[in-house]
């Protein structure tokens, strides 16, 4: 008995039809493809149309991707970040002590450059730390009396003066600097000449030129040095420059404001000059010529109103001209005793005119 499906259910052509035919039309259209192109257009439309499904399909793949890379990529990157911090501190360090050799280096060669051309005696110091007064402008350097620091020599640098050295210890030296107030150095113009004396301020942060005429030429800008009529500083160190100068009518001086030339607070390395004045100190015996013409002038006008008017002018000129008599003339006031002057200025006049004559006898 055949067996075939009710007419409601019949498919239509056999399956091995249906497969020659898609067969078929799958060749025509790989050929004409091949030949003509003539599915391109179809291909760019369903690869529009497929393109967010495709993406939709790679999401999970792009986040497991993207989340692996990430953990790999931010550790890495810590790892490189703190070796740049390292590094980049090493170079700082290295740039910042460099940059510290080179200004030292510099200093240190101006500073021998200033020694070779001094023509006086110098020695090298360093400051070791400030002092604890802080109303003063006082330093220590390593530098005292075993190698050969005196009290009173000048400290200056490269740029000009710093100071002057006030105590001297076995191994240290306090050094009082140019702002101190108690600090005074004679100074002069270069511009025009003129002398004066610098002192510093109770601030130490500027220096006052005082003792200057309101009549004088003195500008802002005007550079002043050392005038070396003091003996302890040699002339010619700069010192300072005229920042401002105000006049008032009311006073005799003017009031200079000036500002150090050297760095006093940022100085580290000083010279300590040793500078001798060529002046002959004077001798402690020797009387001052002008205080014994002085009273030598004294006595002669007093002598003619109590003697002979011819014989005591005579016998005045004579001790006036005999150097023993002046000398006699001009003795300290310590060594008469009170009682003695009471006496001498009851003597008469005769005995007082006699005493040049027994002074140029003995001295014949």
């Amino acid at each position: 008995m055949e067996y075939s499906p009710p007419p409601l259910f019949k498919q239509g052509p056999s399956a091995l039809a249906r497969l020659i035919f898609f067969v078929l039309v799958a060749l025509a259209l790989l050929i004409s493809d091949a030949r003509f192109n003539t599915l391109e257009i179809v291909r760019g439309v369903l690869g529009a149309g497929l393109y967010p499904l495709q993406r939709a399909a790679l999401v999970p793949r792009d986040i497991f991707m993207g989340a692996a890379d990430l953990a790999v990529t931010s550790a890495t990157l810590r790892g490189e970040n703190a070796k740049l911090r390292t590094r980049n501190l090493q170079l700082s360090q290295q740039a910042n002590e460099a940059a510290q050799l080179g200004a030292e280096n510099t200093h240190l060669r101006n500073l021998l450059q200033l020694s070779q051309k001094m023509t006086t005696q110098s020695i090298p110091a360093e400051i070791q730390y400030d002092t604890r007064d802080p109303f003063t402008q006082k330093v220590v350097i390593g530098r005292g009396s075993q190698q050969g620091i005196k009290g009173g020599s000048p400290v200056v640098n490269e740029d000009g003066v710093i100071g002057q050295v006030t105590r001297v210890f076995p191994m240290q030296s306090e050094v009082t600097l140019l702002t101190d107030k108690d600090q005074a150095v004679p100074v002069q113009i270069v511009r025009t000449g003129l002398r004066s004396v610098i002192y510093g301020t109770p601030k130490g942060d500027a220096l006052d030129l005082r003792f200057v005429p309101i009549s004088a030429d003195v500008l802002a800008g005007d550079e002043l040095v050392t005038s070396g009529l003091d003996g302890v500083y040699p002339p010619g160190l700069p010192v300072a420059k005229v920042v401002r100068v105000d006049k008032q009518a009311d006073t005799a001086f003017a009031r200079v404001i000036c500002q150090p030339i050297a760095p006093v607070r940022g100085a580290r390395d000083l010279l300590v000059l040793h500078y001798e004045s060529n002046v002959p100190p004077r001798p402690a015996d020797e009387p001052d010529p002008a205080a014994a013409a002085k009273e030598a002038k004294k006595k002669n006008a007093k002598a003619p109103e109590k003697g002979k008017p011819g014989e005591k002018d005579a016998k005045s000129a004579q001790a006036a001209s005999t150097p023993a008599a002046a000398a006699a003339a001009v003795k300290p006031a310590s060594s008469v005793k009170p009682a003695g002057k009471a006496a001498t200025e009851k003597k008469p006049a005769a005995e007082k005119s006699a005493k040049p004559q027994a002074a140029q006898g003995a001295q014949q």
